[in-house]
């Protein structure tokens, strides 16, 4: 009896595609927690950036700036990731 867990268009894959699924599943893994990562320091700046909106003179908003880039880039890394890792129905602990 097939596994009715994996998608059908996963049940006939042969080796070279199961090694290439897997690749792009842990690659989107990786985004995943770089996602996480860069959402975490983006949070922790935005204390500073909040500060430095409200005191630094003129254009010259450097934290603000620098937030706004992390925070991007999060939510860059953390959409790519999902849509790489899809399909996952089973737990990796590595």
């Amino acid at each position: 009896m097939a596994n009715v867990l994996v998608p059908v268009e996963e049940r006939s894959l042969s080796p070279d595609e199961v090694a290439q699924l897997d690749r792009r599943r842990r690659r989107g893994h990786l985004f995943l927690v770089m996602g996480f990562q860069f959402l975490l320091v983006s949070i922790f700046v935005l204390l500073w950036s909040g500060q430095d909106a409200t005191y630094s003179p003129g254009w010259t908003h450097p934290m603000l700036y620098w937030d706004i880039l992390v925070f991007t880039l999060a939510v860059t890394f953390l959409a790519k990731g999902v849509s790489l890792r899809r399909g996952l129905n089973e737990f990796f602990s590595y």
